[in-house]
């Protein structure tokens, strides 16, 4: 009986031996790529409503890619941020709901487990023309790149996963992009196409689930300019709460909140709902 409990004992740590050797050997991921498709209408009609009402119909198409490098101690991150949106309402005719291209990257060499030494790289700017509805005739407010913004500097990372993760970068600068028609806008001199700060700068990731088939995303950037209007923060903060109903069919609420005293005076605010097609046009992982 001896023996045979030896024997045992024995088999059962040659298997566990192996199930370790095994989960050490395998493969360390490289690139995890991953683009997604949607697109999100809503609409609404009236017909011989008591209340009143104007009939509006609304689209927005949104394109995500992310990139994700590790290689071990290297960590680089990329993310494609673009949309753009349009709605029809009726007797005012098209009206633009969304205008959007931004591209971050962070490279990042480990330092300890979640913390890695970091430089990033912003730019975001808009596609086409857009207008200040409120004044007649509506007021040109922007434009293809005017603003543009280009931000980059070394930092801090620190990242427990791909969907939770914050960088500080205390000496990060910005460049801010006109055309001639804004010149002398957006906190860039009257005569001059450009505009140079030099600031604290914090991004901050995170997404995770609420339950079962909705995720929730938050994407915050802060920075403060030691240059000009020291003390006052910018700030750009989107939340997105994804509802699933099947593999390619989502509901998305989109906030969207941006203080940008160059920008404008008063708090941006921009809001989201529909249901949406969701299509992933490119999944890969690469050992």
């Amino acid at each position: 009986m001896k023996k045979v409990f030896i024997l045992l004992l024995m088999l059962s740590s040659l298997t566990s031996f192996g199930q370790e050797k095994k989960k050490d050997t395998l493969p360390k991921q490289k690139w995890k790529i991953h683009g997604r498709f949607t697109f999100i209408f809503n609409q609404s009609s009236f017909s011989n409503w008591s209340s009143g009402g104007e009939n509006t119909v609304a689209g927005n198409i949104n394109v995500n890619y992310d990139f994700n490098y590790k290689k071990e101690k290297i960590n680089w991150d990329s993310r494609i941020i673009t949309g753009y949106g349009l709605s029809h309402i009726s007797e005012k005719g098209y009206r633009k709901t969304d205008d959007r291209f931004e591209l971050n990257s962070i490279l990042g060499i480990k330092a300890t487990k979640y913390w890695f030494m970091s430089f990033i790289g912003n730019f975001k700017t808009q596609y086409t023309k857009g207008f200040d509805y409120n004044k007649t005739p509506e007021v040109l407010v922007s434009n293809f790149l005017s603003p543009a913004y280009l931000t980059f500097g070394p930092g801090m990372l620190w990242k427990k996963s791909d969907d939770f993760n914050f960088n500080i970068a205390p000496a990060t600068a910005r460049y801010t992009f006109v055309n001639d028609f804004f010149s002398g806008q957006f906190g860039v001199e009257q005569g001059r196409n450009t505009a140079f700060g030099l600031g604290f700068n914090l991004s901050a990731y995170y997404k995770f689930a609420l339950m079962t088939n909705i995720e929730m995303e938050n994407i915050l950037t802060a920075y403060s300019d030691y240059l000009a209007n020291v003390g006052n923060i910018d700030i750009d903060y989107q939340t997105n709460i994804r509802f699933k109903v099947n593999k390619y069919i989502k509901m998305q609420m989109t906030f969207h909140t941006i203080l940008d005293d160059n920008a404008s005076s008063r708090i941006q605010f921009r809001q989201l709902f529909g249901l949406g097609v969701s299509y992933s046009f490119h999944e890969k992982v690469t050992y």
